[in-house]
C-alpha cells in the first residue's frame, strides 16, 4: 500500500496529525484544490447538465394514466401534509453529509477526499433524481390520495364513453397526483445517506475484521433515517409501499456505484481514502525516485533489506523443519 500518512481509524479519524507529519500529509484547497478542480472540470459540467435535466423533468407534465371509477377504491385516502417537507430533503441528504466531509477535511487537510466525496455525493443524488423523475413522468401512477386531488368537492365526474376521470381540481395538484411511482423523498434520502454510510464505513474501518459492533451501529444510523423517511411517505398517503421500495432500491444502487467510482471498497486496505489520493502518491514517489540518485540508492537498499529479511525467514523456516525431523528421528530411536 502506498501511503506516506497514517490511515484513519475508529479512534483517530478526526484527530489532528502530529507536527512531523502535518506538512507532509496536508493537501489543502489552496495548494491542490485548483488543479484538482481543473482535472475534473468535465465532471462538474456533467453535474450542471444533470441539474438542467432535473428541472425539465419537473416542469413537463407526467403521463396521465387512465383512472376508471372502479380504480378509485384504493385512491381515496385523505390528503395530508408532508411529515418530511420537500425543502428538508436536501438538508439531511446533501448538506449533512457535506458537513461531515468538511469536518474531516478540517482535521486531516485532505482536499482529495473532500473533492471526491462532494463530487460523488452530488452525482449520487442528481443521477438518482433524474432516474426517479423520468420514471415518475413515464409511469404516471396516481397517488393514494388521488380521489381528493381530482375531486376536491367529493363529486365524481367521469367521461361518458371512456369512463376516464374528469378532474375538477387544481391542475398543479392533479399533476402532482400522477407522480406516485417511485418515491422521490425515499430515493433522494437513500442516495445521500447511503453514500454517507459508505463514506463512514471506510473512514472508521468497519470491516477491519476486529468485530467492533459499535462501528456497525454508526453506519446503520443514516440508513435508518432514510428508511424512516420512506415509511413516512406511506403514512402520509403520498405513496404506495411499492413506490417507497422502488425509490429506496434506486437510491441505494446509485449511491453504491457513485461511491465505488471515487473510493475503494471499505473492506479494502486502502478503503479510507479516494483512488486519486493513492494515484497522487504513486506519481509523487515516481518523481522522487527519478529526480535524485539518492532516492534510487535508498530504493535499492530497501529492496536489499527486504531480500535479507525474506531469506532470514526462509532460513528460520528451514531450520525449524530440520529440528522437527531430528526430533522425530530421535524419538523413533528411543522407542
Amino acid at each position: 500500500m502506498l501511503s506516506f500518512c497514517p490511515s484513519p481509524n475508529f479512534r483517530n479519524m478526526f484527530q489532528v496529525l502530529p507536527n512531523g507529519l502535518e506538512l507532509e500529509c496536508q493537501h489543502t484547497i489552496k495548494s491542490h484544490g485548483g488543479q484538482l478542480a481543473r482535472n475534473h472540470k468535465h465532471d462538474w459540467l456533467i453535474l450542471l447538465l444533470l441539474v438542467v435535466i432535473e428541472i425539465i423533468l419537473n416542469v413537463i407534465n407526467p403521463f396521465y394514466r387512465f383512472v376508471g371509477e372502479d380504480m378509485m377504491t384504493d385512491l381515496k385516502y385523505p390528503m395530508k401534509e408532508n411529515t418530511v417537507p420537500v425543502w428538508a430533503v436536501p438538508f439531511y441528504a446533501v448538506l449533512l453529509p457535506i458537513a461531515i466531509f468538511l469536518l474531516y477535511y478540517l482535521r486531516r487537510k485532505d482536499v482529495y477526499d473532500l473533492h471526491h466525496s462532494i463530487l460523488g455525493l452530488l452525482f449520487s443524488v442528481l443521477i438518482t433524481g433524474v432516474i426517479t423523475d423520468a420514471i415518475k413522468d413515464a409511469v404516471g401512477r396516481p397517488r393514494p390520495d388521488f380521489f381528493w386531488r381530482c375531486f376536491p368537492d367529493g363529486k365524481r365526474v367521469f367521461h361518458n364513453v371512456t369512463g376516464d376521470v374528469q378532474c375538477t381540481g387544481l391542475k398543479s395538484v392533479i399533476k402532482e397526483g400522477h407522480k406516485s411511482f417511485p418515491s422521490g423523498h425515499t430515493s433522494w434520502s437513500f442516495a445521500g445517506l447511503t453514500f454517507l454510510a459508505w463514506y463512514l464505513s471506510g473512514k472508521i474501518r468497519v470491516f477491519d475484521r476486529r468485530g467492533h459492533v459499535a462501528k456497525l451501529c454508526i453506519i446503520f444510523v443514516p440508513l435508518l433515517l432514510a428508511a424512516l423517511v420512506g415509511v413516512s411517505r406511506v403514512d402520509d398517503y403520498w405513496h404506495h409501499w411499492q413506490d417507497v421500495f422502488a425509490g429506496g432500491l434506486i437510491g441505494t444502487t446509485v449511491a453504491s456505484f457513485c461511491y465505488l467510482q471515487f473510493f475503494p471498497p471499505p473492506y479494502d486496505v486502502d478503503g479510507w481514502a479516494p483512488h486519486a489520493y493513492f494515484h497522487m502518491l504513486a506519481e509523487l514517489q515516481g518523481d522522487n525516485q527519478s529526480s535524485t540518485n539518492t532516492g534510487n540508492r535508498l530504493t535499492v537498499r530497501q529492496s536489499e533489506l527486504e531480500s535479507v529479511y525474506a531469506r532470514s525467514h526462509v532460513s528460520d523456516a528451514n531450520a525449524h523443519d530440520s529440528n522437527s525431523i531430528l526430533e522425530e528421528m530421535e524419538s523413533g530411536r528411543r522407542h
